[in-house]
């Protein structure tokens, strides 16, 4: 009898410990459109990827909830020279295998970050290398004076360089080779969450680090305890997941959908301006395009018809229709809240179908042609619609179009394959300086770290070459001239057609709080869920 009572006793008493334990968990379960396509953290400069790499890996340089700089591995860094930059790294720091954080590993994770299959090399383009001065001390050289490196730093996740090579991961994962290798799904950072499972394109779940640095430090009062990430692909099945209660957080939710999900019970909406703009990109590059009728010629080579397209585009239907008021119709590259923005230059080319055929005439299309504009259908707000909205535009003035929508995998390796003729792409701007946007987008694709990078319209312009080369040196007022200059050549020459600023909304229950970011990365480090 007394066995079964003490039996009893601990059964009860186990119970109840995992009561309190289940009382204190707070689970997170978080639901976006798509996936990342891998978890290598310098292979894909792209949202998916960094939205969750960002709750695993740290930068030495990390971003407020206001994306103004502040200390992350390293607690201070000094310009000790015009092209050396002095970092005191934080001691005591374990990454979550195990591994003591040091220089080494900083070394390491520039060193990397700078290799051909690299997608942050914009990032990193004017750094020549990375020296140890100390276990705790890193100089960066740098090969010419960059006022704003420590901007380009908060966007470079700092690996192990132990645990690289020990999984033959010394170098990023060459995605356009559809490589398979030890990083695409696995991670090993000195973040707020380790991941604990991964399943490509089902889930995957990040637990709290409780030996994360950061949970000492003044503003990280968040307190949740795992995270569940779930792609869902359609918009339908996302809300009425957050409606019944099936996830917690949906990172893009329909803008149609946005006054139902602010008067359903338990659900509220926390909205504002992202750092991204969307436009169409154009293929100026070959003689003859790949997907179109025209022979002989590439009718996008043409200012005027580069001019007529964009004529053809009735943005306000597209912000009124469509986007729901949840956007900023654009005539520039990048918003206001980058340094190098000029509101006089932010002037669109007027919606005027007349003009658009009267464009295409005179450069001797007058019957028009046809085109593939490729887009993505679940990565930016409403993107399909978008681009069949456009399509439709275009169709009316003779350029008869065919949309090719696939999802943001595919469309990505197309485009980054040069495998398209014009194609819709958003472009977030992380260093929140001018200089990303025009060196990765318009330089020339000449072969230097970080020129052109995704400039798959292969737009070439000597004048504009020059004043991206006087952005990377210059400070003050010759920089600010020399973007200002660069936004007039933008807009006249039209490389792009550019369309509107998003305005993000997130949906979550009610009970979870947590900062809306201008760069539509949730930090769940900050979330606190009652």
């Amino acid at each position: 009898m007394m066995r079964r009572m003490m039996l009893a006793a601990a059964m009860l008493l186990g119970l109840g410990m995992a009561a309190d334990a289940l009382a204190q968990a707070r689970v997170v379960r978080w639901a976006a459109s798509g996936d990342p396509n891998t978890l290598d953290p310098h292979s894909q400069n792209v949202g998916t990827v960094s939205m969750v790499l960002r709750q695993i890996y740290d930068p030495l340089i990390a971003r407020n909830q206001r994306l103004g700089l502040e200390p992350g591995l390293a607690l201070s860094w000094t310009q000790v020279e015009p092209n050396r930059w002095r970092f005191v790294l934080r001691q005591g720091v374990k990454f979550h295998e195990g591994e003591d954080f040091s220089a080494e590993d900083v070394v390491f994770s520039i060193t990397r970050a700078l290799a051909p299959t690299s997608n942050f090399g914009i990032f990193v383009d004017t750094i020549e290398r990375a020296e140890a001065v100390d276990r705790f001390t890193v100089d960066i050289v740098t090969k010419t004076v960059d006022p704003i490196l420590p901007n380009k730093l908060a966007s470079i996740f700092m690996v192990s360089k132990g645990w690289s090579e020990r999984h033959n991961a010394t170098r990023p994962q060459n995605t356009r080779q559809r490589e398979e290798m030890h990083t695409v799904r696995n991670t090993n950072g000195t973040g707020a969450f380790r991941m604990t499972a991964r399943e490509p394109d089902v889930r995957t779940v990040l637990s709290r680090n409780p030996d994360w640095w950061g949970w000492r430090e003044a503003g990280n009062v968040g307190n949740v305890t795992e995270i569940q990430f779930r792609p869902i692909a359609s918009d339908a099945t996302r809300v009425a997941a957050l409606l019944s209660g099936e996830v917690d957080f949906v990172l893009d939710p329909p803008i149609q959908d946005l006054n139902r999900l602010r008067n359903a019970p338990n659900t509220r909406v926390v909205e504002g301006p992202e750092v991204r703009t969307l436009f169409i990109a154009m293929d100026t590059f070959r003689d003859e395009l790949l997907y179109s009728d025209v022979r002989g010629r590439n009718p996008l080579r043409d200012l005027r018809v580069r001019q007529a397209l964009y004529h053809a585009i009735d943005i306000a239907a597209i912000q009124r229709t469509i986007m729901r008021g949840q956007s900023v119709p654009t005539g520039t590259l990048f918003p206001e809240q980058v340094q190098g923005f000029v509101r006089e230059e932010d002037v669109r080319l007027p919606f005027d179908a007349a003009r658009a055929r009267a464009l295409l005439a005179e450069a001797g299309y007058p019957k028009g042609f046809e085109i593939t504009l490729d887009c993505s259908n679940n990565r930016y707000v409403n993107d399909e619609q978008i681009c069949q909205a456009i399509a439709a535009m275009w169709a009316r003035v003779g350029v008869r179009t065919r949309l090719n929508s696939m999802p943001i995998a595919p469309f990505f390796a197309k485009i980054q394959r040069d495998d398209t003729s014009i194609f819709m792409l958003g472009w977030g701007v992380p260093t929140l300086d001018g200089l990303y946007s025009f060196q990765s987008l318009l330089a020339t694709r000449n072969g230097a770290q970080g020129d052109g990078i995704w400039n798959h319209g292969r737009y070439s312009n000597p004048q504009m070459d020059a004043l991206v080369q006087r952005m990377k040196t210059q400070q003050g007022a010759e920089r600010q001239a020399a973007m200002r200059e660069a936004l007039r050549l933008y807009r006249e020459d039209v490389p792009h057609i550019p369309l509107h600023h998003q305005v993000v909304p997130w949906a979550m229950r009610s009970n979870i709080q947590m900062p809306h970011m201008a760069n539509n990365e949730p930090q769940f480090r900050w979330a606190v869920v009652n």
